[in-house]
């Protein structure tokens, strides 16, 4: 594929392998569409999610990805966060830092096979550190899924978010054991599907155009009615757009029943 911007005539020109092309206005919904998938990938392989954190720790996501996830938050304000993946623990302190700012009696789960002594040190010490959780083991062992259902109480609205090893097998493990503690309306989200488009970039893998989490929610909710595969609804916009620039395609499940 090119792709070829003219500043002069304002256009922007999409030619395939095979030859077809199509040139579209620079200023239209459909160009920025083409610049931001090019600009995820393009960022995703220069490591640009690594050059955030959130209150002190890094977060390594997409602070698009952020926002969003904020806009959910205020929307189903969950009183049981749990979260597969823990790395340097800046997305459980994110998730906590919304509970507190939304004044929520809530906590967070975090699950990992190993945290790493200083990140663990770091997220006990952290102001935040009172709504946080760990669970060390892996995020599909049995004992551990029944101690992490057992801390759900009657009355939590609970979200899920699955952010540890991408691969499909993993993914579509992780959505089997979880998905029975969403609460009606809200989701199990299983994140970094961009990897299904990184298979071609030069720290991608070839086997991701199959082997990643978008294509194990697909799956899961073809499997599974009483969920339903889609973006949420943004609460706020004056623009033409309707699709989030993101790393995490295909991602939100909705339990709708």
């Amino acid at each position: 594929m090119k792709i070829e911007i003219d500043t002069n005539k304002n256009t922007l020109s999409v030619t395939s392998d095979e030859g077809s092309g199509v040139s579209l206005p620079l200023y239209s919904d459909e160009a920025f569409d083409v610049l931001s998938r090019w600009w995820v990938k393009v960022g995703w392989d220069r490591r640009y999610s690594y050059t955030f954190s959130w209150m002190g720790r890094p977060i390594i996501q997409l602070p698009e990805d952020m926002i969003r996830m904020q806009e959910v938050f205020h929307q189903v304000r969950p009183t049981l966060v749990v979260e597969t993946g823990v790395a340097h623990g800046g997305s459980l302190i994110f998730y906590a830092s919304l509970l507190k700012a939304m004044d929520i009696p809530g906590r967070v789960v975090g699950i990992d096979v190993e945290v790493r002594e200083e990140n663990r040190r770091a997220i006990e010490d952290h102001p935040l550190a009172s709504f946080i959780e760990l669970e060390i083991g892996s995020s599909v062992g049995a004992e551990l899924v029944s101690r992490v259902a057992a801390r759900r109480k009657a009355d939590d609205r609970v979200l899920v978010i699955l952010d540890s090893d991408h691969s499909y097998a993993h993914v579509a493990a992780e959505l089997e054991v979880y998905h029975g503690l969403v609460t009606p309306g809200s989701y199990i989200v299983a994140t970094d599907g961009l990897m299904r488009d990184l298979h071609d970039v030069p720290r991608g893998q070839a086997g991701w155009e199959r082997d990643n989490p978008a294509c194990a929610a697909e799956d899961f909710a073809s499997r599974h009615p009483e969920f339903v595969l889609e973006q949420p609804a943004w609460p706020f916009n004056e623009s033409t757009l309707s699709r989030n620039v993101t790393h995490w395609p295909s991602a939100w499940l909705r339990r709708i029943a």
